[in-house]
């Protein structure tokens, strides 16, 4: 029978369930609101969300200014009747841009609002080349600068960007999206195969009771507890074409044509990127299916002894049937950690094999499209939740004990 948590019990676990809400809920809806609009960073116009069309009179007052102040000097290359006209075109759009000053708050026009000041901006530049064309020999300083500024004006009109499913239809287009997912497959399967079988063998001899096994328990977690940054920078530097010891070994039994391969060829980036894994984290599966091993209880393995079942036999009969929990869950856990792998591929190979990881995060902090890299982070957060769904409702993995 569960028992049901009392009113007090839940006032003791309040704090953590308002942190995991501020820390995890939180940004979990910020992806996905992220991903129905056309969201960058590095752009302007799409530096926020926007579900409506507004007016940034900042952006307006600051191109107005830069107009005038570059006015002053288009004046000293022309005479009295073209300085008049600079003049005149510079005391209009100082009057015009003042009730602008100080205004940092996107506002939101009326339609003749929004019509006065495009009419404005058309006009000023209609004015501009009539001056620039009056004087076609004159050296003006910024007549090249003059376009730019009243399209950055235009740009002051901020469109909205929301964008409803169109980053969920691009990812089906996209070739470089696939492209990371295979690799992430790729990588989780093959690196967590090779965990397991590695992971196994060594959970099997840390379990036996003879002499320095603590040692040996103790040794063989030592990749684990290296940071995987370090331990990507260290396996660079073993992968590298000239002086690295493992990329030269390869080479010298003909694994690979040549040493630089190991990190300037696709395949070469994988087979390198999965070993530096599965050295690192194989001792973190050994340590799981230990736990396993050490809930079966001893008097069946003397059973089967008395019976003359052999190692391989009881091994299959035995061990492997009674640690399937701890199995499921060791799978599930390295499946999940893989598949969301960054920081190793990101370092080991400076960002050329992309998981979907390191393609998020391109997008999202290399190139400041936060709409479509959320889409591609939701994308991953629908793939791991259904490798968890796999992992506990199909194969029944029990991750949470649920004592009775």
């Amino acid at each position: 029978m569960v028992k049901r948590m009392t009113f007090k019990q839940f006032l003791f676990i309040l704090p953590l369930l308002v942190i995991i809400a501020v820390f995890s809920i939180y940004p979990i809806v910020s992806s996905f609101v992220y991903t129905v609009f056309d969201y960058r960073i590095y752009d302007q116009q799409y530096s926020s969300l926007y579900v409506s069309s507004s007016f940034n009179p900042a952006r307006f007052y600051e191109n107005c200014d830069y107009i005038v102040y570059y006015l002053q000097d288009e004046a000293t290359v022309v005479d009295e009747a073209g300085k008049a006209e600079i003049q005149a075109i510079s005391n209009e759009i100082s009057a015009f841009m003042a009730p602008y000053q100080n205004q940092t708050q996107n506002q939101t026009l009326s339609g003749p609002e929004a019509e006065k000041i495009e009419s404005f901006i058309a006009t000023i530049g209609q004015r501009l080349n009539t001056v620039y064309n009056q004087y076609p020999n004159a050296e003006f300083y910024h007549q090249e600068d003059m376009p730019i500024l009243l399209e950055d004006m235009q740009k002051s009109f901020i469109q909205p960007n929301f964008s409803g499913i169109s980053n969920y239809q691009r990812l089906f287009k996209d070739a470089r999206f696939w492209g990371a997912l295979g690799i992430t497959a790729l990588f989780m399967v093959v690196s967590v195969s090779l965990e397991f079988v590695l992971g196994m063998a060594l959970a099997l001899i840390m379990n036996k009771a003879i002499k320095g096994i603590g040692l040996v328990r103790t040794t063989a977690l030592i990749p684990w507890a290296i940071p995987t940054a370090v331990s990507a920078l260290i396996w660079m530097y073993m992968y590298d074409g000239q002086s690295g010891v493992v990329s030269n070994i390869f080479a010298a039994v003909q694994l690979i044509p040549a040493p630089e391969t190991m990190l300037s060829t696709f395949w070469g980036m994988v087979g390198s990127s999965i070993i530096s894994d599965v050295w690192k984290t194989t001792p973190y599966m050994a340590l799981l299916l230990l736990a396993g091993l050490q809930t079966i209880d001893r008097g069946l393995y003397e059973s089967a002894a008395i019976d003359g079942s052999g190692t391989v036999n009881t091994f299959f009969r035995i061990t492997l049937p009674l640690m399937k929990p701890s199995i499921l869950v060791a799978l599930l856990f390295r499946m999940l950690d893989a598949f969301r792998v960054y920081d190793l591929l990101y370092i080991l190979t400076r960002g050329s094999l992309e998981s979907l990881s390191v393609y998020a995060y391109k997008l999202m902090i290399g190139q400041g499209y936060y709409g479509y890299g959320s889409a591609v982070v939701v994308a991953m957060f629908a793939c791991v939740a259904i490798i968890a769904f796999v992992f506990v409702k199909v194969l029944g993995a029990e991750v949470v004990g649920n004592d009775e």
